[in-house]
């Protein structure tokens, strides 16, 4: 089984996030996108999920996965390499950063918060960039 999870880790927003203060990610009309999704889950519960939590919850909420279906399906998704929060809409687009604490529970903070400028210079953290949009 494939991991996502990081540990004592900040992910940056992309070198490429087009906004320079962090935005709520909206529904596509009735319809909750993925970044709607990670981000009700991660800003209403910080540090409870790992990041493996929340990918796997979100898909399981995507294709209406519940019951049995459930572990079937769990296994099955990290079976195969899944994208980790570099890759997050959040990071890459709403300009949210994802700090990993040592038990690899995850928060999201705002770009323009004080708390990111903290995050970002902690010397005991290990800093990334989350994945750009263009190459």
């Amino acid at each position: 089984m494939t991991t996502t999870n990081y540990y004592n880790v900040f992910i940056q927003v992309a070198e490429d996030c087009p906004v320079e203060k962090a935005a709520i990610p909206a529904p596509r009309g009735t319809d909750k996108t993925a970044a709607v999704l990670q981000f009700e889950l991660i800003r209403n519960n910080p540090y409870k999920y790992t990041s493996d939590d929340v990918l796997f919850r979100v898909y399981a909420e995507k294709n209406n996965l519940n019951g049995d279906s459930l572990e079937k399906a769990l296994a099955a998704f990290f079976s195969k390499g899944q994208a980790c929060f570099r890759a997050s809409p959040l990071a890459k687009r709403y300009g949210w950063g994802v700090h990993s604490d040592a038990e690899g529970k995850i928060a999201i903070y705002p770009l323009e918060s004080e708390e990111y400028a903290r995050l970002s210079q902690d010397k005991n953290l290990k800093l990334i960039k989350a994945m750009r949009s263009k190459r």
